[in-house]
């Protein structure tokens, strides 16, 4: 495994982190294919196996049992001071006043809920899950401050929201000296490109890492076009993927992989891996190949002709609605 700075920072985490949104209790209604606890287990075993020591999940992951499963495994296959722990904050876990968004009372009182489902007294990376439009920059950025001060989280990151909203935060928090965000998680593969036009380069400006979700489309860029799955039919995020258009992107990437021999999610995470910007893609496994296929596109170094090649078919993308 290979380990990089998150950002400009000095938090060092493994170049692929493991995302927890499919382990959690269905019977929240969150999704319908979350594995349960039992077989949750041998991914985070695998995991530290690997070396993957960046784990991501969110209070909102099925409704807080993700959290809770994360919290249990980092006690039964690591060390707290050896897994650097990322939660988030923004959707609603209850109907009360504090049970969503990004408002000081909502971050107060899910910061504390977070680390009770975690088993722990602090996060390594707290982020707000989306922008909120409906409570002050101010108000939102000196809570998030006063959780870093308090000692409840030591780095902020944010995920999911247009350039003009990060930087908006990024400024507020500077003027007031403010903790600052080291990290964007936003969405990013061959197939959903969008962020290459504004937020990379305010990234590479404000050495803020990105730390991609859907690094592999959903699995979309993982087999030939024409298969499908039960959770890219259920899942209203992954039908996203599902355009004649990019096709011969998933036909580019089948080709190269073909011609070395080795798994598509290999040639596709390499090349997410390829870009400054991108510090740990974030893989959300439901099966263990996924990992080992993760954490193998490390070793893969893609030529300028196949960069090249998987880059030639991409059509622009609406973005998703934040």
């Amino acid at each position: 495994m290979e380990y990089t700075r998150l950002g400009s920072s000095g938090l060092k985490v493994s170049r692929i982190a493991l995302g927890c949104m499919s382990f959690g209790d269905t019977s929240s209604g969150f999704n319908t294919w979350s594995l349960n606890e039992a077989d949750a287990q041998p991914f985070f075993a695998k995991a530290v196996e690997l070396g993957i020591t960046f784990w991501d999940t969110a209070n909102v992951y099925n409704l807080g049992s993700s959290e809770e499963i994360v919290g249990r495994a980092i006690t039964t296959y690591s060390r707290r001071e050896d897994v650097v722990l990322a939660t988030k904050v923004h959707f609603r876990m209850h109907d009360g006043p504090g049970g969503q968004g990004l408002s000081r009372k909502a971050i107060m009182e899910n910061i504390d809920a977070s680390l009770r489902r975690l088993g722990t007294d602090y996060v390594d990376l707290y982020q707000i899950h989306r922008f909120d439009p409906n409570t002050p920059v101010e108000e939102t950025m000196e809570a998030l401050h006063d959780v870093v001060k308090a000692g409840k989280a030591r780095y902020l990151g944010a995920s999911a929201m247009w350039a003009w909203q990060f930087s908006k935060m990024q400024y507020t928090a500077t003027v007031h000296g403010w903790t600052r965000f080291v990290s964007m998680q936003d969405e990013y593969n061959l197939i959903m490109r969008e962020e290459e036009r504004e937020m990379f380069g305010l990234l590479a400006d404000q050495g803020v890492g990105s730390i991609p979700f859907s690094p592999l489309a959903k699995g979309r860029v993982c087999r030939p076009w024409g298969e499908r799955t039960a959770r890219m039919d259920a899942d209203p995020v992954g039908r996203r993927y599902d355009q004649d258009a990019d096709a011969p992107i998933v036909d580019a990437v089948a080709k190269i992989a073909e011609d070395r021999g080795i798994p598509m999610a290999q040639v596709a995470l390499a090349w997410v891996l390829s870009k400054p910007v991108v510090s740990a893609p974030i893989v959300g496994p439901t099966k263990l190949a996924h990992l080992t296929d993760a954490a193998a596109a490390l070793d893969v170094h893609l030529t300028e002709a196949e960069v090249a090649a998987l880059e030639e078919h991409y059509a622009p993308h609406i973005p998703r609605s934040f």
